[in-house]
């Protein structure tokens, strides 16, 4: 009997699965553009490693500091480095644009009891240090060990994105804090904040206040579908908004981590909590308009700005104050799903129209989107508007998110405009996972895993062709009508945000669904359970074989 248990002993030590000291290069997401395995020793992080740093990285040294406390434990020193000091035992983050030879670029070396990053920007630091902490072991130890490699590493696509709706449900700050670390692990570069709806207006604005006091709250929300008959309402007053301060501390915290936050300030359409606040810019300035409390609000309810003196005054200013706030080199001012019905209705607008040779009340849409562009030209800011901007002639310096089929894509591209891809189709992190019960509260569209791994932001039917390099890369969008907590958010985007990262980072011949769900379940599955975050878990069973 002695001898059997020993001899089962033995057979589970040499087959069952063994936990292993450190991650692999391998496992890493989004992949590595190349990944070699050096001939050297592994190193070993302990308490006495320090983190060592060129000038342009000491806020990044400090947030590795931070991050690597937060997942081993590990308390590390933080020094600027010396020209000539020889290290060992260390991380040392390195100004080095001659290695690291373009833009976001970073090298990871690990060997000879030494970890160097080096690149030539923030952003590029910041990938390599995301690299190098799912190179390290997820678990507390005294001890951890870092495999000999070389990692060479850039993304493929200049615009990396991720979108949230803050108007239709609204988020306290240290989430949105909490949302711009899942971008940061998954290497995106931009944090599209949609400020401001019919539903309600979310940022502080301090020429215009009442934007705050009425606009910021509506009286009741929509409970249950859209669709749903009878329509049913909670009464309960909803709202709020993130103060210049509050803002200003997300902007810092998303610099530190190599994102930059593109607000969306919405005209001349979903503008109801606009025209709520100051019903002097609507096309009916003799009515008292409330903020919005349900969806759909396209041809249904008026929610169009007129095009008044007063109004251009307020789009002047306001703009300049967002444009003040926000170092974003782009500013999203929307332009879409404009109700041109109103207008059409408004003889004071026609009498406009008519008075600028505007050919109709599309050109009407065009004029206040110039406008607002000429506005923010004085303050270098580009515009970022959706597809619907092009029912008009706009300067190509205008660029253009798409969130219709390929076709719009393809036609913003050949008249030279920078696009953006934003697809509904997969793109759309609010439309089904599934076809399960629990997920039919959504927008309707079935964007599985696999179609969000799969997207290609560049069309078919412009591989190969000189109008591709418009093709800026892509983003995914969370709306959030029927998401009103943070958890059923999290459920919402992830796995769908890695899935994107990989799609937009990674060379297309690398790509592998298959082998990515591996590095999904190694790699990322257990960091959403550290980040004590929600996600899909049906994702292998979902696809679109199913559609």
């Amino acid at each position: 009997m002695k001898r059997l248990i020993q001899l089962l002993l033995l057979f589970c030590l040499l087959y069952l699965p063994v936990k292993a000291s450190a991650q692999r290069a391998t496992d890493i997401v989004p992949k590595p553009q190349q990944v070699v395995t050096l001939k050297q020793n592994s190193v070993k992080l302990d308490q006495q490693s320090i983190i060592y740093y060129a000038a342009p990285y000491s806020t990044q040294a400090s947030l590795l500091k931070v991050m690597l406390k937060g997942q081993t434990g590990l308390d590390l020193s933080v020094k600027p480095l010396s020209k000539g000091h020889k290290v060992k035992n260390a991380i040392i983050l390195q100004h080095d644009p001659a290695v690291a030879n373009r833009k976001e670029m970073y090298v990871l070396k690990s060997g000879d009891e030494v970890i160097t990053v080096k690149a030539q920007d923030v952003n590029g630091i910041v990938y390599g240090i995301q690299t190098l902490l799912q190179l390290v072991p997820l678990e507390k130890k005294n001890v951890y060990e870092v495999e000999p490699v070389k990692i060479i590493d850039y993304p493929q696509f200049a615009y990396r994105g991720m979108h949230l709706d803050v108007v239709r449900h609204t988020f306290p700050l240290q989430f949105i804090k909490k949302y711009i670390d899942y971008l940061a692990f998954h290497k995106f570069n931009n944090f599209h904040w949609h400020l401001t709806d019919d539903q309600g207006w979310r940022i502080e604005i301090k020429s215009y206040p009442k934007l705050n006091s009425i606009g910021s709250w509506r009286d009741s929300t929509l409970i249950g579908h859209f669709f749903d008959k009878p329509i049913k309402y909670n009464p309960k007053r909803y709202g709020g908004f993130f103060t210049q301060e509050e803002v200003k501390e997300v902007i810092k915290y998303a610099q530190v981590r190599g994102i930059n936050v593109i607000p969306e300030i919405d005209i001349p359409g979903h503008s109801r909590a606009t025209i709520a606040a100051y019903p002097e810019f609507s096309t009916r300035p003799d009515t008292t308009w409330n903020v919005a409390y349900t969806w759909g609000m396209y041809n249904r309810q008026n929610n169009v700005l007129a095009p008044h003196p007063e109004t251009f005054r307020f789009l002047k200013t306001v703009f300049e104050e967002v444009a003040d706030l926000f170092p974003s080199p782009y500013i999203h001012i929307g332009g879409d799903e404009t109700s041109k019905m109103w207008w059409k209705a408004s003889p004071q607008a026609q009498e406009f129209i008519k008075k600028n040779n505007l050919k109709d009340e599309k050109g009407l849409q065009t004029y206040f989107v110039r406008q607002v562009a000429g506005y923010l030209d004085k303050k270098n800011k580009k515009i970022i508007g959706w597809h619907e901007i092009l029912e008009g002639k706009l300067d190509t310096t205008a660029v253009v998110m798409n969130w219709a089929d390929d076709k719009k894509g393809i036609e913003a591209a050949m008249l030279k405009h920078p696009v953006i891809m934003t697809p509904s189709f997969p793109l759309y992190f609010n439309q089904y996972q599934s076809k399960t019960k629990a997920d039919n509260l959504q927008i309707p569209g079935y964007n599985p895993l696999d179609a969000v791994y799969n997207y290609n932001p560049i069309p078919a039917q412009l591989q190969g062709m000189p109008e591709a390099k418009y093709i800026m890369g892509a983003q995914g969008n969370v709306w959030t009508e029927y998401i009103s907590t943070i958890s059923q958010l999290e459920y919402m985007v992830f796995p769908r945000m890695t899935a994107l990262s990989e799609a937009l980072w990674t060379d297309p011949k690398r790509k592998d669904f298959e082998e990515f769900k591996r590095r999904l379940e190694q790699t990322v599955i257990p960091r959403y359970k550290h980040w004590e975050a929600n996600y899909f878990r049906d994702y292998a069973n979902w696809t679109m074989k199913n559609k």
